[in-house]
């Protein structure tokens, strides 16, 4: 899906264009985002910046998308973008403008902030397979390549469960969110043929490799997808890991 395998997690309010062409020579893809799609995430985006958060709120979300990936263009880094919906049109519209850049369609089943929740998106949605597996559904119709942003620690969700249930709707890939629980890589990996990428807490060989060990195709960094060092670091790793795959 990208090489090298590391990815730049998205982060809300910072993850553009420009965020990702700093971080293209260490990283192979960069979810940009997230994006709230239509007026509902878009009313609890704005409820998160009233209170101090950092959120992307362009007039129309869907030209900005495409503004951002057309940026992207002659860029070597692989883009996504990670979006929210609490209604499944503006999934397909949004996965059709990715299709166009070659870009990957990423559905945020992750965000946890009450606001987000309440209207149906982030956790909620990753609590309603069914929906979420119609997101997918719709989206992997337009020929985008789909991936889907998951948290472990979920109560009720069985994740490896999910993860081959998504792989069926047609998702490609999966991002992982681990928090504490960094096995679950493993069940999630053995459960599916989903691309999976393992996310938190990615800071240097050692995190990686765990991640790598566990059966992730890909890292995931957040917080320090700024840092260079830390880019530099979790590349080798994965490049070192690679030449041994190979």
């Amino acid at each position: 899906m990208f090489e090298p395998r590391l990815a730049l997690a998205s982060l809300s309010g910072e993850s553009d264009a420009d965020w990702a062409r700093a971080g293209a020579p260490h990283a192979g893809a960069a979810f940009l985002g997230g994006i709230a799609l239509e007026e509902r995430s878009r009313a609890a985006a704005r409820e998160l910046v009233a209170r101090g958060r950092e959120e992307f709120l362009p007039p129309a979300p869907l030209a900005f998308v495409d503004r951002q990936l057309t940026a992207l263009e002659d860029s070597p880094i692989r883009a996504g973008i990670n979006v929210r919906s609490a209604a499944e049109g503006p999934i397909r519209a949004a996965a059709a403008v990715c299709r166009r850049h070659g870009a990957i369609l990423e559905v945020n089943a992750h965000c946890r902030q009450p606001e987000l929740c309440a209207v149906g998106c982030g956790e909620t949605l990753l609590r309603d397979g069914p929906r979420l597996c119609s997101y997918v559904r719709t989206a992997a119709e337009t020929g985008a390549t789909v991936s889907v942003k998951v948290r472990a620690e979920v109560a009720g969700v069985d994740l490896p469960e999910l993860a081959a249930t998504l792989e069926s709707a047609g998702a490609d890939a999966i991002h992982v969110d681990a928090m504490d629980s960094e096995p679950v890589i493993a069940d999630v990996a053995d459960a599916c043929e989903l691309f999976v990428i393992a996310n938190n807490g990615v800071r240097d060989a050692r995190t990686a490799g765990e991640y790598l060990d566990y059966g992730a195709d890909a890292v995931s960094v957040g917080r320090p997808s700024d840092d260079p060092a830390v880019l530099r670091r979790v590349r080798r790793a994965t490049e070192r890991r690679s030449s041994v795959d190979t």
